[in-house]
């Protein structure tokens, strides 16, 4: 149950930095779509994002969203004891902003160029709640930016 209602609680945070970008773009220029990127982890070196961005530019498209730029990293997984106590049960890769395509995507929002990202799930992102949490309210408060996810974050099945 505490589980649901952090991954409600993440949510919420999301949709809340997602409104913000709507309300700041309807003062400015309503008729303009918001512009995103399109962000992929993928699995191995030899693995493409191009089944990834096909996903994410049909979720766009259905959202009214342009897509500026395509950008993804290979995902390198870490120890677990790199994040003691963490509970989640997924794998734990190298923090976003030690990826070069994670740093391009923030470089970008904070140069103006798109008002958000868009990911599959939030395991691209962090599969660690703090850190992603870091990251929803580092580009939110400091950019005025979202993150828009394909698979919105859903409580993980009891083991």
């Amino acid at each position: 149950m505490e589980r649901q209602s952090h991954n409600g609680q993440l949510r919420k945070l999301r949709q809340h930095f997602h409104r913000e970008a709507v309300g700041k773009r309807d003062r400015q220029s309503s008729d303009r779509q918001l512009r995103v990127l399109a962000y992929s982890l993928v699995p191995s070196p030899g693995a493409s994002p191009d089944e990834d961005w096909n996903t994410l530019h049909a979720e766009a498209e259905q959202h009214g969203y342009a897509i500026g730029a395509r950008l993804h990293d290979v995902a390198v997984p870490v120890p677990t004891t790199y994040f003691p106590g963490s509970r989640t049960g997924r794998s734990v890769y190298t923090p976003p902003w030690q990826r070069p395509g994670w740093r391009e995507v923030d470089r970008q929002i904070r140069g103006a160029f798109a008002e958000g990202v868009i990911v599959l799930d939030r395991h691209n992102i962090s599969s660690d709640d703090d850190e992603y949490r870091a990251v929803i309210k580092h580009l939110g408060e400091r950019y005025q930016a979202f993150v828009h996810l394909v698979i919105p974050e859903e409580p993980t099945a009891p083991t």
